[in-house]
């Protein structure tokens, strides 16, 4: 029986164009929150510092680097969270940009994760090639 022959690697661009498109929407949703939209205090909060953390894989999420696109699913589950309390306890206006926030992260994740398949896909196929021919690498 011959090993099955690996899946060439190829990205769906429109998958990542969805996710940098929802990853900048995402910031600026944020920042306009926090500044002019809805913020806790008149003028502004310090809340706007909350986009911070997103600006961290941008360059990464760009660039289409896998592993950052990989850890920044897990960095906007927080932002995701933060969309359902605030969609949950606030009311009027912002409660609305919770709920865009909310669906901003989850076409982030929904995006990113399928972007990422194929890949994670390749890498089982050839983890496996590896281990019938005998040439694992050496985990110690």
């Amino acid at each position: 029986m011959s090993p099955s022959p690996a899946l060439p690697y190829a990205p769906n661009l429109a998958l990542h164009k969805g996710a940098c498109a929802s990853l900048l929407l995402l910031i600026a949703l944020c920042v306009a929150w926090e500044i002019w939209l809805a913020p806790l205090r008149p003028g502004g909060s310090w809340l706007v510092l909350k986009v911070l953390p997103l600006l961290l894989p941008l360059r990464g999420v760009l660039k289409r680097d896998n592993y950052t696109m990989q850890w920044s699913t897990l960095l906007i589950w927080l932002y995701f969270t933060e969309g359902v309390v605030r969609a949950g306890s606030d009311t009027g206006f912002s409660a609305t940009l919770a709920y865009a926030e909310i669906v901003l992260t989850s076409v982030y994740f929904i995006c990113a994760a399928m972007y990422l398949r194929p890949l994670k896909q390749q890498s089982k196929i050839k983890a496996k090639q590896l281990k019938e021919t005998g040439n694992e690498p050496d985990r110690s």
